[in-house]
C-alpha cells in the first residue's frame, strides 16, 4: 500500500494597487511616477500580502472615461506617460526585493475593442507600452479586458476581436508573456441598454475567442483571469463554469484569480432581474452603472455576512467550495496561481491609509485561510486518502444542481 505524504499547495495571495488609489499622492507621483510603486510595495508588506497585481491605467489627464463614472476603480500606480525604461525597472526591481513583496503580474483594464479609432488607437498604443514594462520587469503576465464595440452586435465584435485583438496578443508573445482576460461585462460601459460590454464574459464567450486566437498561433496568450463575482452577477457558480470548462477540455484557461464577491440583493432582482436596471436611470455620469447596482453589491472578501441559502442560489461566493473546485476540476499548478485580492465594497472604500490598512489587512489574512483550508482539504482527500484506498466521506456541492 502506497503512503502519500500531507503536502498541500497554497496560492499567492496578492492585492490589486487599485484598493487604494492614491496612497502615493498625486503631486508627489506625478513628479515621481515609480514612487506609487515603490510604496505600494511597503504598504502591501503591512497589509502581509505576497505580491501585488500592479494597476496601470491611462493618466486622468489623458483618459476618455471620467472617474465618476467608474463604479468599479482604476488606478496608474503604474504611471507609463512616459515608455517604461530598463533604469526605472531596476528602481522596481530594487523596491521588490527589499520588500520581498512580488508582483504578480499588471492589470490593465480597458475597452480594447472601442468603436472609435482615435480612441482604440491610444488604447492600443497604451496596451503596447504595458506590455513592454511587464516584459522589463519580468512578471510574466498583462491581466485586463476585451470589451466591445457598442455600435456592432456581439458576433461583428468576435470579428472585431480577430482584428484589434490577435495584433497584440502576437505582441504578448514575441515578449514571452500571457494575456489574462477579466470576465467582467462592464455593465456601466454603456448608457445603453447592454448589459455585456466586454464579450470575454462567459465560459462559452472564452472557447470562441480561444478558438480565434488558437488559428493566428497565440492560443497558448489568451488565459483568463477568473473573477467569481462576475459569475455571481449573471446566476453562474464557480463550480459548475469549472466544470463545464473541464468537459468542454479547456480546463486549462483560467490561469489567475480575482478574490472578491458579489452579494445580490433579492429585491433588486425581482424588480429588475439578472439584466439589471434598463430604464429610468437618469442622464448623469455613473448612471449607466445602475444596470449593476440595481441588483449587487460588491464584496471584499471577509467583510459579508451570508444566509447558507444564498450560496445554492448563487447570490454570493461560497469561497472555500471555489477553492475546492479550482484544485479539483482546473489544470493549473495552485503554487504558481496568483490569488488577488481586489476591493471594490463600495463602504469600505476608503481613500485612508490608516483606515484601509486594518480593513485590507484582515480580507488578506481571511483570504490566506481559506485558501489554505481549502490547499489542506484537497490535499488530505486526494492524496493521502487516496493513496491510501479509502473514500472520501459526503457528497460536497456538485455542479450544475443549484
Amino acid at each position: 500500500m502506497a503512503i502519500a505524504p500531507f503536502s498541500p499547495k497554497f496560492m499567492k495571495v496578492g492585492i490589486l494597487t487599485a484598493a487604494l488609489q492614491e496612497l502615493t499622492p498625486r503631486d508627489v507621483r506625478d513628479a515621481d511616477p515609480d514612487r506609487a510603486i515603490e510604496d505600494w510595495l511597503a504598504f502591501a508588506k503591512e497589509l502581509d500580502a505576497d505580491e501585488i497585481q500592479l494597476s496601470a491605467a491611462l493618466h486622468p489627464s489623458e483618459a476618455d472615461v471620467p472617474p465618476e463614472a467608474l463604479l468599479d476603480p482604476v488606478a496608474n500606480t503604474l504611471d507609463l506617460r512616459q515608455p517604461f525604461t530598463a533604469a526605472r525597472a531596476k528602481r522596481v526591481r530594487a523596491a521588490i526585493a527589499s520588500t520581498r513583496v512580488g508582483i504578480s503580474d499588471l492589470g490593465y483594464f480597458d475597452n480594447m475593442l472601442h468603436e472609435d479609432a482615435a480612441i482604440r488607437a491610444k488604447k492600443r498604443d497604451f496596451m503596447l507600452r504595458v506590455l513592454d514594462a511587464a516584459a522589463l520587469l519580468g512578471v510574466g503576465a498583462v491581466c485586463g479586458f476585451v470589451g466591445r464595440n457598442q455600435t456592432r452586435t456581439v458576433d461583428e465584435n468576435l470579428r472585431d476581436f480577430e482584428t484589434v485583438m490577435i495584433p497584440p496578443l502576437k505582441d504578448a508573445k514575441s515578449r514571452g508573456l500571457v494575456y489574462r482576460v477579466e470576465q467582467c461585462p462592464m455593465p456601466g460601459w454603456s448608457a445603453g441598454d447592454n448589459f455585456h460590454n466586454n464579450i470575454a464574459y462567459t465560459p462559452a464567450a472564452w472557447i470562441a475567442l480561444h478558438r480565434i486566437a488558437e488559428k493566428h498561433g497565440v492560443g497558448d496568450q489568451f488565459r483568463i483571469h477568473y473573477d467569481p463575482s462576475h459569475a455571481i452577477l449573471m446566476g453562474q457558480d464557480t463550480r459548475s463554469i469549472f466544470q463545464y470548462l473541464k468537459d468542454a477540455g479547456y480546463g486549462f484557461l483560467i490561469a489567475g484569480f480575482h478574490v472578491k464577491g458579489q452579494v445580490i440583493d433579492a429585491r433588486g432582482v425581482s424588480a429588475w432581474g439578472y439584466g439589471g436596471q434598463t430604464m429610468e436611470r437618469g442622464p448623469g455620469a455613473g448612471d449607466a452603472w445602475k444596470k449593476q447596482t440595481a441588483l449587487a453589491e460588491h464584496e471584499l472578501p471577509g467583510t459579508a455576512r451570508h444566509d447558507p441559502l444564498a450560496y445554492l442560489q448563487n447570490r454570493t461566493v461560497d469561497w472555500l467550495d471555489h477553492q475546492l473546485a479550482a484544485r479539483e476540476l482546473l489544470s493549473l499548478d495552485p503554487s504558481t496561481t496568483p490569488l488577488i485580492v481586489e476591493h471594490e465594497y463600495p463602504k469600505a472604500r476608503l481613500q485612508d491609509r490608516a483606515r484601509l490598512l486594518p480593513i485590507l489587512k484582515g480580507s488578506i489574512a481571511f483570504v490566506r485561510h481559506i485558501d489554505r483550508a481549502a490547499a489542506s482539504m484537497f490535499a488530505l482527500q486526494h492524496d493521502v486518502l487516496k493513496a491510501q484506498g479509502i473514500p472520501i466521506q459526503g457528497i460536497g456541492r456538485e455542479p450544475f444542481r443549484s
